[in-house]
């Protein structure tokens, strides 16, 4: 289970949250990052944009393929993850710190209670493999 944190919380499409009160940090999952192999670079979304839960709000492409960030919380981006656009490695290398993509200020709390523990996330993808 220590390949998804217990503090996140977890999509089907393989995006995770940290959320902190009326914001969250997001990013991909371990699973998504070992399925794409070597990540070559990050279009994360912009700052201002508005984005509802499931959307399209970047991509990430990897030696393998090109796969689309979905929002997994409706939010405004308040943040990016800058570095991500010179150095995509860091989602290879540590994607729950500092390969995080963006921060949203959340616009619906109540959508968070419908995203994956950690415990129900490694069942998923279990199940996937």
């Amino acid at each position: 289970m220590s390949k998804y944190p217990a503090d996140l919380r977890y999509t089907k499409d393989h995006e995770w949250a940290r959320i902190d009160g009326k914001r969250a940090v997001i990013g991909i999952t371990d699973f998504a990052v070992h399925q794409l192999g070597d990540i070559t670079m990050v279009e994360p979304p912009k700052e201002g944009e508005s984005h509802n839960r499931g959307t399209p709000i970047g991509t990430v492409e990897s030696v393998k393929a090109v796969s689309d960030i979905y929002a997994p919380l409706s939010g405004k981006v308040v943040k990016t993850n800058d570095p991500l656009r010179d150095q995509p490695e860091l989602l290879n290398e540590d994607c729950y710190d500092e390969g995080w993509i963006a921060e949203l200020e959340l616009s619906n709390l109540d959508e968070s209670k419908e995203l994956m523990t950690s415990e129900e996330y490694a069942l998923y993808v279990k199940d996937q493999g």
